[in-house]
């Protein structure tokens, strides 16, 4: 049995990062969380790092901006996982360039854990995000740094607990929204299974310079679906307001920060069909849920169980 990666996840406080720092000490992997002195002191990040220490996880004072700090942490390591959040995605050439000089690196995950944005037809504000991600994807290739981008689509925890319905708190008991026909497939995961899809690809020599996709077939569902997943766990049927296309367009232009940006998505998503509108092929990439079929990953309907 092969010793297990060393992993370093910079972001690890993060809304997916926490997930990820968890699914790899639980694994066994002698894990590393790059962090700022500020966060520590932080209320509820350092919260946070308590858990990761109670994990077992390697404390290392640093920041993404100091780049000795970033450098010594990286030659700790073999791999290198990056989920900081959507301000910083630019500023992961600085990651890039440290491994680039530390030369130890087996595997860089970017902070991707989203749509594939090399296959997307988002509109601004979306646009602008999803390329980014498309630049620091570019410069991995240009640096010729092993890496694995992880597409999970959709966190269940950020769009199931409201059924997909922008600014509301709960699922809908009375109507609900859908944007298009209601036909367009998506996906959703839940974070913990993210975390442990990624670290199961770290070492996988079949997750090499590949998208990792977290596609599993129960939670690749239309809208029209999810709702009726809905309405046979409560019970009940539910008024559907279909929203066209035009209209859809209107209200982005229309709507505040963050609404827009989650309309945006949203259309990409369930007009455009981004999530599902093109199969795997292996030369770019391979199914988590394939891969490794011993993850028994959290069903749509046994999440949404939890809101009945």
């Amino acid at each position: 049995m092969a010793e297990k990666s060393k992993v370093l996840i910079i972001g690890g406080t993060g809304y997916i990062g926490k997930f990820v720092v968890e699914a790899s000490a639980k694994s066994g992997h002698p894990t590393f969380a790059l962090v700022r002195e500020t966060t520590v002191s932080d209320p509820d990040k350092g919260k946070i790092v308590e858990n990761f220490k109670n994990l077992g996880v390697t404390i290392i004072n640093g920041d993404l901006y100091d780049h000795e700090s970033l450098l010594k942490a990286i030659k700790q390591v073999d791999v290198v996982i990056s989920t900081v959040g959507a301000m910083q995605l630019a500023d992961q050439v600085k990651i890039i360039d440290a491994i680039k000089e530390a030369g130890n690196i087996k595997r860089f995950f970017p902070s991707e854990f989203g749509m594939d944005v090399d296959k997307i037809n988002a509109v601004e504000p979306a646009k602008s995000t999803f390329a980014v991600k498309v630049q620091i994807r570019r410069a991995i290739e240009a640096a010729e740094i092993p890496y694995t981008n992880v597409s999970c689509n959709y966190f269940a925890g950020y769009f199931l607990p409201t059924l997909v319905q922008p600014g509301v708190t709960a699922p809908p008991r009375d109507k609900v929204i859908i944007p298009g026909d209601g036909n367009v497939k998506a996906v959703f995961n839940e974070e913990h299974d993210i975390g442990t899809y990624t670290i199961k690809a770290i070492d996988d020599p079949r997750t090499l310079n590949k998208t990792l996709y977290i596609r599993p077939l129960k939670n690749t569902l239309s809208f029209n679906e999810l709702v009726a997943i809905w309405e046979k766990l409560i019970g009940k049927t539910l008024e559907k307001i279909y929203v066209p296309e035009e209209q859809i367009l209107k209200d982005i232009q229309t709507s505040p920060i963050p609404i827009n940006i989650i309309l945006a998505i949203n259309h990409s998503t369930f007009v455009k069909g981004d999530q599902t509108n093109f199969e795997i092929e292996p030369s770019f990439g391979v199914e988590a849920s394939e891969l490794y079929p011993d993850v028994k990953y959290t069903t749509v309907e046994e999440y949404l169980g939890h809101f009945v």
